[in-house]
């Protein structure tokens, strides 16, 4: 993995905590230039003070302008992974439309700006590159209060396919990794109650919920040389959650 990453450009939004933060310091130990994305300026200065070779930009995603002028300057790049995301939980008939067009604007609107931007920059140095986007098992089964955010990951999962329909010709993959719960200190909060857990993963072949490093590694793969014939999947990191 090393090899094939070596001396190569990542960008990853969401890079401040959880799958995002544990992509971009896994990228920097494998030898590519990392340029980390999120809105919080304290999770980026913690970040580069874990990681001082980590390029950080500061920049809200759901600001189409902002993004923009935040990510024109980062450099050519080869590699591209898609982890910013929100979630507000509510039931269905309490859904509101602030509520809709945040998600939205963050977890789909996002992912095709950002994946312009970068997908642009490839195209036109003809170099290829390889794109994730980090979607989730919600996109591919309901569950209760998650209407919004079960659409807007479905929302990811079908524009990861046409994406790579569109820029496989310029030999750009993309492909999206979709977890079950992950257990980053947002997710062992979350998921903290024995009852509440054992709902989920009762419904999990494996009987458990991911590690963080299992999604990451997923993501490496999916970037590396070693998936170079892999595009427009939506790859399952679920111990078995949607076999079921």
């Amino acid at each position: 993995m090393e090899e094939t990453l070596q001396g190569k450009h990542a960008v990853v939004t969401g890079a401040g905590k959880g799958i995002g933060r544990a992509t971009a310091l896994a990228l920097a130990r494998c030898g590519a230039k990392v340029t980390a994305v999120t809105r919080t300026q304290a999770d980026l200065d913690s970040l580069v003070q874990e990681c001082p070779a980590i390029a950080p930009v500061c920049v809200d995603l759901a600001d189409w302008a902002a993004t923009e002028a935040a990510l024109r300057d980062v450099g050519p790049a080869h590699l591209l992974v898609n982890n910013a995301a929100c979630a507000s939980l509510q039931p269905f008939l309490e859904v509101t439309e602030e509520q809709f067009d945040r998600a939205f604007s963050v977890n789909v609107k996002a992912v095709l700006h950002v994946s312009q931007i970068v997908a642009r920059g490839m195209k036109e140095r003809k170099h290829g590159g390889s794109i994730v986007n980090v979607s989730s098992q919600a996109s591919q089964c309901a569950l209760r209060d998650h209407a919004v955010y079960c659409a807007t990951k479905g929302a990811v999962d079908m524009l990861t396919k046409v994406m790579a329909l569109e820029l496989g010709p310029h030999q750009i993959r993309v492909n999206a990794v979709n977890p079950t719960v992950v257990l980053t200190d947002m997710g062992r909060v979350g998921w903290s109650d024995p009852e509440k857990a054992r709902t989920m993963t009762s419904r999990i072949p494996l009987g458990r919920f991911a590690e963080v490093e299992e999604v990451v590694n997923s993501i490496l793969f999916l970037l590396s040389d070693k998936s170079s014939m892999i595009s427009g999947v939506t790859l399952p990191v679920d111990g078995g959650f949607l076999a079921c």
